[in-house]
């Protein structure tokens, strides 16, 4: 359910960005996947397209038409902010922070990771008092 709030904010930052209802051309396809019978009989997936950006979103993240536009109408502003101004929103960042974070470290890099670890253990080693001989 989509809160009065939600749908005024949505709107608000359409108009800031230029994004009016007759720029977009909006379409309902049959959706598809998993969600049983209902959802391959129901037109729920939503289309838009930006005429002046030629920007396209496809949704179908929720079961409901409604909320589908909803999503969709939200993820083509976050993609036209990109575009205009170059910022990456909160979930392009935490992307991004995670394919950095899964991203494998090259062997140069690798190698120094070690090499750092190695000299650190030798510090440490010199820190211990000396053992005693009985």
């Amino acid at each position: 359910m989509i809160t009065k709030e939600k749908e005024d904010a949505l709107a608000e930052r359409m108009i800031r960005l230029g994004i009016r209802d007759d720029d977009l051309i909006e379409k309902f396809i049959l959706g598809s996947g998993s969600g049983g019978q209902k959802i391959n009989k129901t037109h729920s997936c939503v289309y838009l397209k930006h005429i002046p950006s030629g920007l396209e979103i496809k949704c179908q993240k929720d079961r409901s038409r409604v909320m589908n536009r909803f999503l969709a109408r939200r993820e083509l502003c976050e993609k036209l902010e990109y575009a205009l101004f170059r910022e990456k929103s909160k979930k392009q960042q935490e992307i991004s922070k995670v394919r950095r974070q899964k991203k494998r470290r090259s062997r140069r890099t690798q190698e120094k990771l070690v090499e750092t670890k190695r000299t650190t253990s030798t510090k440490k080693n010199f820190r211990k008092p000396p053992k005693e001989d009985i």
